[in-house]
């Protein structure tokens, strides 16, 4: 397994996964010649110039003037014929006949929409995330989009932030597993590709460590945990090649993600040698001044950093921000700024150098323009749709089958009910690109496909809302009456409930995470029918499916799984594919349980629910989440045996290779994950009870095992102290391998010496 080691204290071993090499650095040393070709430029460059170069607008800023200035980027432009025009203003008129470079989120797929990516982590499956952003890269390249927002990276253990849908959940091994093959698919051997495009990591850093769940709010995390948990999918991505990073809107232990030079400049320039660029996020150098502002049209505020504009732009940039999005403080008070000092040109000029470096590596100059007779043929190809229904598949999570509820069978009728059944707008998740809602396959349609004798009723309506109101979350039950009478009729009966796509995404906080609205008193009035009912969830977040589990035959968390939705669930429901996805983050019993996390730290007083005076909920009788990290069934059974070591001990610069046996031991093939975690008893500073350290998914005939291995090192055993070191301590580490957190099968091994970095 591939290993790389991380400055300041940041180390990440490869992923078990499969790939010896999925987290191995790709990064070469920089190419002389583009070197060359950016000091000649920025030779040449103007004050104004070079302040234009540091500009990132809007689709709704960007003019014709600003283009023949020179702006050095634009985003959420998608009219290919729109870039077209503002690019040859830009290449033709300008003076220097600099390249804009154009943007856009495309979070989980551009006009061909995979599952959300929260959904993609949970298929433990980096080629699941590799198909994605392939296809995205082609598709959002093909109308002229050089650069994409994403993959966002951020760690979280809040169900409550809307945000965590956008990610690959609660911890940083997967995340930088999946981190790593977005980057890597997107951006191929050269990112100047004409079906490639460069990413920007996004939000650095610990945004999803937000205060209460609540989007933009402030964080506070130690430098080993900001170390340890929060910056390992960071340097997975950079290290598979991400040349550009967001910084974050939130503030870190007091200092804005955008105005915080010990992560921008100490860390990320510093110690990781990063020399892409980095671009603020929507309007966040603004946000940095105080409110109120001074003059109320200056636009946005909040931290407090900064009494205006220009102490904000220069505090951005001195901190390590390249581009500023949206705000415009650095062009309109640059010269203001160099003259008073407060800025440097030596700063400014390596800002503008990161981002002409950028340009010139994305091929911008040879090959400014898109050829717009591609499009069609480029987006939303019948393989590329394949590929996003068998992400599905791979993606959907079985919580739950009591008594061979699932698969159901072909050959008897089958009842759709619920108020996402028929639903296309939704099934494509918060940012959905490009992608329109007739792109999309309902479940109904996608169920109907396979048995023609389908029936549906709605139950209760949900409505795609931008604000909250109860009428828009299955208010009633005047539809009740309706989907009893169907569930009474048909054989089988398949349950569509959760969020519409707009209870999830950015800015959509929930303070209780159990289904919406009168959605529960649907599923108790069609399970008095006497009916198997099986609940297929879509949703952006881990939700309260306690009432859920209570009445439900069996479950699927479906999540918001892209255009394919209905015919990859359908795959599914029907058993032509197996569930083998597992939880990338734990589902709670309740709200108070959050946050709840499986690498948590121990405690002295360690949960009994049964006793007093300890770390417990006194109204909650089980100290675990309903549903666990790595958890996830299937239509056949697996068994898990024979952990070998190779040795018992360890130096810090040798390795330790573990494998098991995992047999399936049904009577039908399916799909199983592997996961390998370890556990430092005693160390100088308490370590997580559990933390993932490898994985690889196998599809297993019936009988059928194989041997599956994974190789430890330093990397694995170590851990970030108070000052940001890593470090090695000797002394006895515990494996456990199986089939979620919650792996049983044991063994341990000494490390001999230690070290200290």
């Amino acid at each position: 397994m591939a290993t790389s080691m991380l400055g300041g204290g940041v180390v990440i071993a490869g992923t078990g996964a499969g790939d010896d090499d999925a987290l191995a650095p790709v990064r070469g040393p920089a190419d002389g010649g583009v070197e060359k070709k950016v000091d000649r430029l920025l030779k040449q460059m103007t004050v104004d110039e070079k302040l234009q170069q540091v500009q990132l607008l809007s689709d709704g800023q960007i003019t014709d003037d600003d283009a023949k200035k020179g702006v050095g980027g634009v985003f959420s432009l998608t009219d290919p014929a729109k870039i077209d025009h503002y690019q040859h203003i830009a290449v033709e008129r300008s003076r220097l006949h600099i390249p804009i470079l154009f943007a856009y989120d495309t979070i989980h797929g551009y006009r061909t929409t995979f599952p959300v990516p929260l959904a993609e982590a949970a298929s433990f499956d980096p080629g699941v995330a590799g198909d994605d952003f392939t296809i995205s890269a082609r598709e959002s390249a093909a109308v002229g989009i050089k650069q994409i927002y994403a993959p966002m990276v951020d760690v979280s253990h809040e169900p409550r932030w809307g945000r965590i849908v956008e990610g690959s959940g609660e911890d940083p091994y997967l995340g930088s597993v999946m981190a790593a093959a977005k980057v890597r698919a997107a951006q191929g051997d050269d990112y100047a590709a004409d079906d490639k495009v460069v990413t920007s990591v996004k939000h650095f850093v610990a945004y999803g460590a937000a205060e209460g769940g609540r989007d933009y709010n402030s964080t506070d995390v130690s430098e080993r945990r900001l170390r340890d948990l929060f910056l390992p999918p960071f340097k997975a991505a950079l290290d598979a090649g991400a040349d550009t990073v967001m910084c974050s809107f939130n503030s870190l232990n007091g200092s804005p993600g955008c105005a915080n030079a010990h992560t921008m400049t100490d860390i990320l320039k510093g110690e990781w040698g990063f020399d892409g660029f980095v671009e603020s996020d929507y309007t966040a150098v603004a946000e940095l001044r105080a409110c109120p502002p001074k003059n109320p049209d200056d636009g946005p505020c909040g931290h407090g950093m900064a009494a205006d504009g220009a102490a904000a732009g220069a505090l951005a940039l001195n901190a390590g921000t390249d581009s500023e999005m949206v705000s415009t403080n650095l062009r309109d008070n640059g010269k203001q700024l160099l003259a008073s000092r407060q800025i440097s040109i030596r700063r400014l000029d390596d800002a503008v150098r990161r981002i002409l470096r950028v340009k010139f590596r994305a091929g911008l100059f040879d090959h400014p323009y898109a050829d717009r007779s591609k499009v069609a043929e480029r987006t939303l190809r019948p393989a590329d749709r394949a590929k996003a229904r068998a992400a599905v598949g791979k993606s959907v999570v079985l919580l739950k089958d009591d008594d061979g509820t699932l698969p159901i069978d072909p050959s008897k009728s089958v009842a759709v009910i619920g108020p996402l059944g028929d639903d296309q707008h939704d099934m494509l998740g918060p940012w959905w690109g490009q992608s329109q809602d007739e792109d999309a396959v309902s479940l109904l349609a996608g169920v109907k496909a396979q048995d023609p004798d389908t029936t549906f009723a709605q139950g209760c309506p949900m409505v795609d809302a931008d604000l909250y109101d109860p009428k828009n979350e299955c208010p009633d039950d005047s539809g009740f009456a309706d989907a009893v009478a169907a569930a009474r009729k048909a054989d089988q009966v398949v349950l569509a409930l959760g969020e519409v796509r707009g209870q999830g995404g950015e800015a959509e906080v929930r303070s209780k995470i159990d289904l919406p609205g009168r959605q529960l008193d649907l599923l108790k009035a069609v399970k008095a029918t006497g009916k198997k009912v099986t609940v297929v969830l879509f949703n952006s977040r881990p939700l309260d499916l306690t009432d859920v589990a209570a009445n439900a035959d069996a479950i699927v968390e479906a999540w918001f799984p892209g255009i394919e939705a209905g015919n990859g669930l359908a795959d599914v429901l029907f058993g032509a594919v197996d569930p083998g996805g597992k939880l990338p983050v734990s589902f709670p019993r309740s709200v108070g349980q959050v946050p709840i996390s499986y690498n948590h730290e121990p405690t002295g007083r360690p949960c009994d629910a049964s006793q007093k005076y300890n770390s417990r909920y006194r109204d909650i009788a089980s100290c675990d989440p309903l549903y666990e990290f790595g958890y996830g069934l299937s239509y056949t059974t697996f068994k898990f045996d024979n952990l070998v070591l190779s040795s018992k001990s360890m130096s810090p610069r040798d390795s330790v290779k573990v494998s098991v046996d995992v047999t399936n031991t049904g009577s039908r093939a399916g799909d199983e994950v592997a996961q390998l975690y370890l556990h430092d008893p005693v160390a100088s500073l308490s370590q997580p009870v559990r933390r993932l350290r490898g994985f690889q998914r196998v599809t297993l005939k019936p009988g059928e095992k194989r041997t599956v291995t994974f190789r430890l090192d330093a990397s694995d055993v170590g851990f970030s102290d108070d000052a940001g070191r890593f470090v090695v301590e000797p002394g006895e580490i515990d494996v456990f391998a199986g089939d979620s957190s919650k792996a049983d099968l044991t063994d341990s091994f000494t490390v001999t010496g230690g070290s200290r970095r």
